[in-house]
């Protein structure tokens, strides 16, 4: 089973992704994960893509898509996948269907994932990460039990560069322009499925199933 997870930044893509991956025992791709591991390391690709992110900007197709068929080589992809994050424009899945050609394989379905501009603001602006392992908090949702500071190690608590609010809008803004015409593309092949990205965890989750489940027969 070969996913694609469509969503505004904030949608709860990586959330439902880890839950897909628990239940149906499929590696969960995600391009923003291999992005930052990237920039943690300080690679030459990772330097690069921080230049962009930093900036809300989109790392350059070359780069990502790169990434992407290296790690759809891997073994661990042969029974299905779910990407993450990719692709982001009509470029990208263009390039994504020559490169699942090549690899023998293609997509089953493309879950898109709808939440309003507003609550994406809300949900992103209050996370906090934990400079030290990287546990992350959410002030509103999940605050930690001492302002500023990590339950799990007591690191400090900070607010990521693209997780400020011109940040957010800027990345939001550019969703919209590049991403949403994916809606389209996916929707005259036939693979398209919209979820109300608003409710529960657990809730979303479930809808998620009885797609995948239809898909599975």
């Amino acid at each position: 089973m070969n996913l694609i997870l469509l969503g505004p930044p904030g949608s709860g893509k990586g959330t439902q992704a880890k839950l897909i991956v628990e239940k149906y025992g499929i590696p969960q791709i995600s391009t923003g994960d291999m992005l930052r591991e990237a920039v943690a390391k300080g690679t030459e690709l990772g330097k690069k893509a921080k230049e962009y992110m930093d900036k809300g900007q989109l790392v350059p197709d070359e780069v990502v898509i790169g990434i992407v068929k290296e790690r759809l080589k891997q073994p661990d992809c042969d029974k299905g996948f779910i990407l993450d994050g990719f692709p982001r424009t009509i470029a990208q899945a263009e390039a994504l269907d020559k490169m699942l050609e090549e690899l023998g394989k293609k997509i089953d379905a493309v879950i898109n994932i709808q939440v309003p501009e507003e609550e994406v603001v809300k949900r992103i602006v209050n996370r906090r990460s934990c400079r030290n392992c990287g546990a992350v908090y959410h002030l509103i949702y999940k605050p930690p039990k001492e302002e500023g500071k990590c339950d799990k190690c007591g690191g400090e608590l900070y607010q990521r560069d693209d997780d400020k609010e011109d940040t957010v809008r800027a990345r939001y803004q550019v969703y919209r322009e590049q991403t949403e015409p994916l809606i389209d593309y996916y929707q005259k092949k036939g693979l398209l499925y919209n979820i109300d990205g608003t409710k529960s965890i657990d809730d979303v989750f479930k809808d998620i199933e009885a797609i995948l489940e239809k898909i599975k027969g």
